[in-house]
């Protein structure tokens, strides 16, 4: 009698063990696919970007390495000439709308998450090289406000202030704001003629923002930097060639470079401004839109000396190198603004004439280059290049499509 019990005793501890692993091992898979479905669920924003809608004042957040459209965002008012930059992890995107919208919007619950209406009238900013400050260019009232990049909180407020020649004293449009190392932001002032150097505060207690001012030439209408963030380039409306500031050297102060590269020829009527922050550095030359001009300038950054001018079909407004620098796609004015160009750095001879559609208004290339994504804002769609063969390997529906922003400007200087 007690062998049976002891046996009853062992068959019913072997039966509550087997029953307690097999309700672990049900556990266990039930977790792992719970964690399979939540890494199904998670996304780095590496592969993320947003395009611009200008008319209906929405964005798309699209994946690059699946050419989808992820989700609509509406509700940011007037996008005709809007720019976006990223925070340092790519996660969020500051919206500078054209209604003076300074707009945060976050990537990876695809939704706003702050927005400030800062100004009558703004075109582009930038964000500090240590991600705390963002900057919006106004042109009313003209100057630039810097905000906190976490809570959209007002830190500055520069009046772009100037003194005419009839001694009265103005504010001016503010244009070409980009990023600076060392926290600082670079613009020109439209009306004044100027450039100014905007040093912000460093964290030391009592820190202010403080401002240096430089002449420039006559009415700057757009500006870039450089890649490594040595030259503050802006173009002229005003006069054929461009303004320069070292800001290795500022003070040597402006130096005006390719003087005159018009001389002699016949400018035509100027249908839309180039976009300088459109314009490229290859193979130790920069690639530059000419005002009222059918050509790309190429000068040697040596000596800044002009060495060719390329004749492309219509008036260049963005001109830009693949990221291995081995091509240039520009994309033009009206009235030939269907098409895009793509150049030879090398060689500088024309090699393909695309078509994606109507009306081109901007290029973006994926991070390492091996596509370029092109938005027609009147074929209400985008396209998508491969670099190598230049045929296109995808179409994306939009509503008038026009700035395309990938996260991989969040770790460039000037973007």
């Amino acid at each position: 009698m007690f062998w049976i019990t002891r046996c009853a005793k062992r068959v019913l501890l072997l039966s509550l063990f087997s029953v307690l692993l097999s309700g672990c091992q049900a556990l266990s898979v039930s977790d792992d696919s719970a964690q399979n479905a939540m890494a199904d669920s998670l996304m780095g924003t590496g592969d993320l970007g947003l395009i611009v809608e200008r008319a209906t004042g929405s964005l798309l957040v699209i994946n690059t390495t699946t050419h989808s459209v992820i989700r609509r965002i509406e509700g940011l008012g007037d996008l005709s000439h809007a720019s976006i930059v990223y925070s340092r992890d790519a996660r969020y995107g500051f919206v500078f709308g054209r209604d003076g919208g300074l707009t945060k919007v976050d990537l990876l619950t695809q939704s706003i998450v702050g927005r400030v209406i800062q100004s009558g009238n703004s075109i582009g900013g930038a964000i500090s090289q240590d991600g705390r400050y963002v900057a919006v260019s106004n042109y009313e009232p003209g100057g630039v406000k810097v905000f906190d990049s976490q809570t959209l909180e007002l830190i500055a407020d520069i009046p772009a202030t100037y003194i005419r020649e009839n001694g009265e004293t103005a504010r001016s449009k503010t244009v070409g704001l980009v990023d600076a190392p060392g926290n600082r932001f670079v613009f020109s002032l439209f009306d004044a003629g100027q450039i100014w150097i905007l040093d912000m505060p460093d964290g030391v207690a009592g820190s202010k923002p403080e401002v240096t001012r430089f002449e420039a030439g006559k009415a700057p209408y757009d500006s870039m930097i450089t890649p490594d963030g040595r030259y503050y380039i802006a173009g002229l409306f005003g006069e054929d060639g461009l303004s320069m500031l070292d800001l290795w050297d500022t003070d040597a102060g402006v130096t005006e470079i390719l003087p005159n590269y018009g001389k002699g020829e016949q400018q035509l009527p100027v249908y839309k401004m180039p976009h300088l922050e459109g314009w490229t550095v290859a193979d130790g030359r920069a690639f530059v839109p000419a005002v009222g001009h059918h050509q790309v300038l190429v000068a040697d950054m040596n000596d800044w000396s002009l060495v060719d001018k390329i004749s492309v079909q219509g008036q260049p407004v963005f001109v830009m190198a693949s990221p291995d620098n081995r091509r240039i796609w520009v994309s033009f004015a009206h009235p030939k603004n269907d098409v895009v160009q793509v150049i030879d750095s090398q060689t500088r001879k024309i090699i393909r004439t695309l078509e994606p559609g109507k009306a081109v208004l901007h290029m973006e290339f994926t991070p390492r280059g091996e596509e370029v994504w092109i938005s027609s804002r009147d074929s209400n769609r985008v396209t998508v290049y491969n670099t190598t063969t230049l045929e296109p390997v995808a179409e994306l529906d939009a509503q008038k499509p026009s700035g395309i922003f990938f996260t991989s400007r969040a770790h460039a200087l000037g973007l």
